[in-house]
């Protein structure tokens, strides 16, 4: 893919070679907009003239409620005015967080080479596409451009093989593979993921490549298959601007590994990690008290994060747990998986997602990063905790002086109803895959 973006068609493309890639999208947020402004301004001299493929969301910020964050997303609204910026290259508060507004507008497509001022653009992986994160200098100038400059990482590949187990989603995918990983993680890798069954659909893909950033990896990608294609035919997008692809069967791998499904369960990432993960089964032993739960963010935020945590909260109702009885706050990936909530799902007997969510005490905010990076009224205070569905548990990241737990939707709202973290099996539900699987 990086061949095919070259600018300079002499050039060699090798791990650890520097060399000119054209953009298909440079995507930044309020956050690191500013800082992109500036450089392609001192490039430009600040010309009026269109920046190439530049896309900023407006998801970090926004709904603080601080009068210097106003300031700070009026640097990027003001730029999008005066280049001509609109829909859906500029998302306005509330249209989402940008790894799933960007996707879901059909601006991210397999193929394509996306490097995003933001360490997340590695989410676009799931979607066949290179998504990298870069520095605010490095999209300003390819906002100048058209291009950055770009260095191949080695080569490492995971094969998942055999089928899911009950309760198990990306989530428990890409914290297993933390944990295995250790303190070297991807070593800064390429990671190409093969899903051998064909089983994981682009929800947990997202998550999977998502968390790549956790991972110390370049970037993480799906070569596009069925799934894939699937995915954007349900979309409305069947044609696709570049050809399907696929590694060869002479690549080398730097690294390559085997993750069998079969043997993962649900897990729960302590601090201050997101491998220093375990059983959740086992966690529940513990009965670890917390004062919040968090469902969303860019790695769990889509309508199926939301409908397998809805899942779990409607069986949990049978069972006698009607309330939720610490804070439970839900954050959509988007405007549109906001409203989509709201409307009557089959597989919850006619209740919509949002209903069921709210039923048991749930908070249903607006989309946008909030707590995940420790902004807004529900960051954690000091000596708070939390059981999230976010991608990061580092010291102070959810609020100073707070302690983040990372789980899947499942999980979190299965501990929302218990009061301590612990899947849903300690709830008493039996699993079903008819009525629970939100993967097929």
């Amino acid at each position: 893919m990086v061949w095919a973006h070259r600018v300079d068609q002499d050039a060699a493309v090798r791990p650890g070679g520097t060399l000119r890639v054209w953009c298909d999208l440079l995507p930044a947020s309020d956050g690191t907009a500013p800082f992109s402004i500036h450089t392609f301004n001192q490039i430009t001299g600040g010309d009026t003239i269109f920046p190439r493929q530049a896309a900023i969301a407006n998801d970090h910020f926004v709904f603080s409620g601080r009068n210097a964050d106003d300031k700070q997303t009026s640097i990027g609204r003001e730029f999008a005015e005066l280049h001509g910026i609109g829909k859906p290259y500029y998302a306005t508060p509330g249209d989402g967080i940008f790894h799933f507004y960007f996707p879901e507008q059909g601006l991210v497509v397999p193929g394509a080479f996306i490097p995003g001022a933001d360490s997340h653009s590695r989410a676009y992986g799931a979607y066949g596409a290179v998504g990298t994160g870069v520095g605010s200098t490095q999209l300003g100038f390819g906002w100048s451009t058209g291009y950055i400059y770009f260095t191949p990482a080695k080569r490492r590949r995971v094969v998942f093989t055999g089928k899911l187990r009950p309760w198990v989603s990306g989530k428990d995918l890409v914290l297993a593979l933390l944990r295995r990983w250790g303190k070297a993680q991807a070593q800064g890798m390429s990671v190409e993921f093969v899903d051998a069954e064909r089983q994981l659909p682009i929800p947990y893909r997202n998550t999977v490549a998502n968390m790549m950033a956790e991972a110390e990896a370049q970037n993480g990608i799906f070569a596009p298959d069925e799934v894939t294609l699937d995915w954007y035919r349900r979309k409305g997008i069947s044609d696709l601007p570049y050809p399907s692809f696929a590694p060869g069967d002479k690549v080398t791998w730097d690294i390559d590994e085997t993750l069998e499904l079969s043997e993962l369960v649900p897990f729960i990432a302590k601090p201050f990690a997101p491998g220093n993960a375990f059983p959740a089964d086992d966690v529940a032993v513990e009965k670890l008290p917390f004062d919040k739960a968090f469902i969303g963010s860019c790695t769990n935020g889509g309508y199926d994060d939301l409908l397998e945590a809805a899942l779990v909260i409607r069986a949990g109702r049978e069972r006698g747990f009607e309330k939720a009885p610490k804070r439970f706050v839900i954050f959509p990936g988007s405007g549109g998986v906001k409203r989509d909530i709201e409307n009557p799902e089959p597989r919850l007997g006619g209740e919509s997602i949002a209903s069921v969510l709210r039923s048991v005490g749930a908070q249903i905010r607006e989309s946008w990063c909030g707590p995940c990076f420790g902004q807004g009224p529900d960051a954690l205070k000091k000596g708070e905790i939390a059981i999230t569905s976010f991608n990061r548990n580092w010291q102070n990241r959810m609020g100073v002086g707070g302690l983040g737990y990372l789980a899947s939707p499942a999980v979190v709202a299965s501990s929302a109803l218990l009061g301590y973290m612990a899947g849903p099996t300690q709830l008493g539900i039996k699993w079903d895959p008819e009525r629970f699987d939100v993967s097929t």
